[in-house]
């Protein structure tokens, strides 16, 4: 049984900076434990390799909900990273913060240090942006930040439609206003994936006081007399002299502590597992954001699907990406985002849209052979709330996943507005022109009963879990972490990814998971040092 300073269990978005940070003195030893294999995939690395990883049991968990009750009880998939950089190495690639008034409301909250204020210096010590630094943004950091190289006469149409319905223009969501209309800028470099395995291990990987293993599915955090000193998984087990710092996400980190024996004490004793700490917040606070897509049969060629739509396109188009990095090989899941209100009273936006430039009945199912193109719409602060509990106590079982999407009546009214927006923006005299017909929801669907039926039977997740871990005060009796990200009740223990959020951020989660993991490892040195 080996010993180190420090355990990390989750090679993602925020664990891969926990670890890296955590060694980079050499002072420290750790140990990153990873259950997927090494990113060796090409597709982990050619941005629209998203496409390919979609459904890939080698690096994605392929989760899948409990039927939703207010969706019809449709049951509903749900991709995650299991691969070094975690979902960062499939997901969308969208670099998005959220708003400033997101972290303030934790600050508010009871978590000291977590106000935007607090934070910016994590966001731009982890970001290395293609403009170059300024007030609020890194310009030397590992995270490479780009702005999208592939944009098309459709896309700069939809842009234009946009400000015609009284959308701003705005070329940066992470500058001072995230209200408008513009091309997203995404986690790339000179156009190929910047995973945070790519970003922060590669780099790591020489020195010879960090142990990264993978294909290693951590069973139990080891818990003696109220501190964690260890870590089992089927066929070995490490020893903590530090701390053990959980990043496996929103899901995997409260399921892991609920199989360690953390969490509400009757689920636990239930499944026969010894109640270490009776937690009941572990695995509640459950939310996401869900969208609805709205899909148009183009009356122009210039979409992906064109760009890859047969054997030869697809060769045109990955030559290009062979030989010089551009083309439409390029791009993440988003190309041009949209941020609105959908009332002039809110102080923020509620609304985000994701311009996509290809059409499909289903992702991953293959693009339409017409022209065409998507609009995804999502509420960017849902009120809805749902769990992650035990199914088993089997750690290679999956745990019961229940958003409990549209269980607010806010998200249904929202959503609503939102798809009344999408539609002003599609008969725009910029877009009319490369709009043939509106396929999803379709012409048939008007007034705002048919409307919600739409919603309930064809919403799907835009795959940003969060808060299952909630951080709060010891005075709430939600709260899972602490401020400085250690669970309540245990010491030499800490969550750090997604699952900490008290709320959703108002956008896209990897680049808020990256800072929670620049935070988490700058607090652990901090009471090292102490």
């Amino acid at each position: 049984m080996e010993t180190f300073d420090y355990i990390v269990v989750g090679a993602g978005s925020a664990g891969a900076p926990v670890a890296a940070r955590l060694s980079e003195s050499g002072r420290h030893r750790v140990l990153l434990l990873e259950a997927g294999p090494e990113d060796r995939s090409p597709w982990l690395h050619i941005p629209i390799g998203y496409a390919k990883t979609y459904l890939d049991a080698r690096v994605n968990w392929k989760y899948e909900t409990e039927p939703n009750p207010e969706l019809g009880g449709r049951v509903m998939y749900w991709p995650r990273g299991k691969v070094l950089g975690g979902t960062s190495a499939i997901n969308g690639l969208i670099y998005m913060r959220g708003l400033a008034s997101d972290y303030d409301h934790w600050r508010q909250l009871g978590n000291a240090g977590w106000s935007f204020a607090d934070l910016l210096p994590f966001f731009r010590k982890a970001e290395r942006n293609q403009r170059g630094a300024d007030a609020l943004h890194g310009g030397e950091g590992p995270q490479g930040v780009s702005d999208a190289v592939w944009r098309t006469p459709l896309a700069d149409a939809y842009i234009a439609a946009c400000r015609s319905a009284g959308i701003p223009a705005n070329d940066d969501f992470n500058g001072p206003t995230q209200e408008g209309v513009g091309y997203y800028q995404l986690t790339t470099w000179r156009g190929r994936r910047i995973s945070s395995a790519t970003a922060y291990l590669k780099p790591a990987r020489g020195r010879t006081n960090l142990a990264i293993r993978t294909g290693v599915q951590v069973e139990r955090v080891l818990i003696e007399d109220g501190r964690a000193v260890g870590v089992v998984w089927r066929g070995g087990e490490a020893r903590a002299a530090g701390e053990v710092v959980l990043c496996g996400g929103a899901i995997n980190s409260p399921q892991l502590l609920l199989l360690s024996g953390i969490g509400p004490g009757a689920q636990l004793q239930s499944f026969g597992i010894e109640v270490k700490r009776d937690l009941p917040g572990v695995g509640e606070n459950l939310q996401d954001h869900l969208q609805a897509r709205s899909v148009y049969r183009a009356s122009r060629r210039g979409t992906l699907n064109d760009a890859l739509g047969s054997a030869l396109a697809k060769a045109r188009s990955g030559t290009t990406w062979a030989l010089t990095r551009k083309g439409p090989l390029t791009i993440g899941a988003g190309l041009v985002g949209v941020f609105f209100k959908t009332r002039p009273e809110l102080a923020d936006p509620d609304v985000q849209l994701h311009f996509i430039p290809f059409s499909t009945d289903k992702f991953g199912t293959g693009f339409h052979e017409h022209p065409g193109f998507n609009v995804v719409m999502n509420p960017s602060r849902p009120e809805s709330r749902g769990s992650i509990r035990l199914k088993s106590p089997d750690p290679l079982a999956a745990p019961a996943i229940q958003p409990n999407y549209l269980s607010s009546p806010v998200d249904v009214r929202t959503m609503l507005d939102g798809l009344r927006m999408v539609r002003r923006i599609a008969e725009q005299p910029a877009l009319k022109p490369w709009i043939r017909e509106e396929l999803q929801p379709g012409p048939a669907m008007e007034g705002e009963a048919a409307l919600e039926g739409f919603l309930r039977q064809t919403a799907h997740t835009i795959f940003h879990p969060a808060g299952t871990c909630r951080m709060g005060p010891a005075g709430d009796a939600r709260a899972v972490v602490d401020e400085r990200l250690r669970v309540h009740g245990i010491r030499g223990l800490r969550v750090a990814d997604a699952s900490i959020m008290p709320t959703l951020v108002s956008g896209n989660t990897n680049a808020p998971c990256i800072m929670i993991g620049e935070k988490c490892a700058a607090l652990l040195l901090e009471d090292a040092r102490a």
